[in-house]
């Protein structure tokens, strides 16, 4: 699944590339995207918020995509080949000579407003509402494993197993310590400054341990574990501790 990250330099290239253009074609294979009445008009703004990516056109209507596992936007030039077949696109969007192509997205919606349900507040999206989250966590259980406290859009949006499995490692905690036990404030804003860095241009930031199994630990040296609950979680037993028994 793109975490937030993902889809925020994706929403930076569809802006680029529609953000002020109008839309000259579009097509949906999907009933409940009838993009053929916003031809005519301009494409307003284009935004991620969490991992949901919503476009706007001129009149109030909103295009609600959501990539789940299999879903990607692409970018081409008219007359361009595609870099996937076209059955598997979801959305095609034409604004001259650009076109943008949703593949294999699961939700693809139009909507009349931006509402894309109860989120927790975006960890890419400054200032942090330490105070909501803290509030929307007391709901949840105070047994409730930090590592699946991270990854409850409800709660705070936008980390996917990545990050978490990331965030959890650089603040040295147990995936599975209670979120009673966490510093959820100080797990949020590791959270954001990875991922704030892996949103900029150039490198991605180093995996110290997602997908890094039985590899030793850039800190320690011990072998990295996994376990799958069902989410795969990669930490460090030396440097955050065993799984519980």
């Amino acid at each position: 699944m793109p975490e937030g990250d993902t889809l925020y330099r994706t929403a930076r290239t569809l802006q680029a590339w529609l953000e002020g253009r109008t839309v000259t074609a579009a097509r949906s294979r999907t009933i409940k995207a009838p993009v053929e009445r916003v031809v005519g008009r301009r494409v307003t703004n284009v935004e991620a918020r969490a991992k949901h990516l919503l476009i706007t056109f001129e009149g109030g209507d909103v295009l609600h995509t959501h990539m789940r596992m299999t879903g990607a936007w692409h970018v081409y030039s008219a007359g361009e080949r595609w870099r996937k077949p076209g059955w598997q696109a979801a959305v095609v969007l034409e604004a001259g000579d650009r076109v943008a192509v949703c593949f294999n997205a699961p939700v693809v919606e139009l909507q009349r407003d931006d509402d894309v349900g109860d989120l927790g507040p975006d960890v890419l999206r400054p200032p942090i509402d330490h105070d909501e989250i803290r509030r929307r966590a007391a709901t949840r259980s105070p047994d409730m494993p930090i590592g699946d406290l991270l990854l409850d859009q409800r709660v705070v949006s936008g980390i996917g197993n990545i990050w978490r499995c990331e965030t959890l490692f650089v603040g040295k905690v147990n995936p599975w310590a209670p979120q009673s036990d966490a510093d959820i404030d100080a797990l949020v804003d590791i959270a954001a400054r990875l991922m704030g860095a892996s949103v900029e241009p150039g490198p991605r930031a180093t995996r110290h341990v997602y997908g890094r199994a039985g590899r030793p630990c850039r800190r320690c040296a011990t072998p990295v574990a996994v376990k799958r609950t069902p989410r795969p979680v990669y930490w460090c037993p030396g440097c955050q501790g065993p799984f519980p028994e």
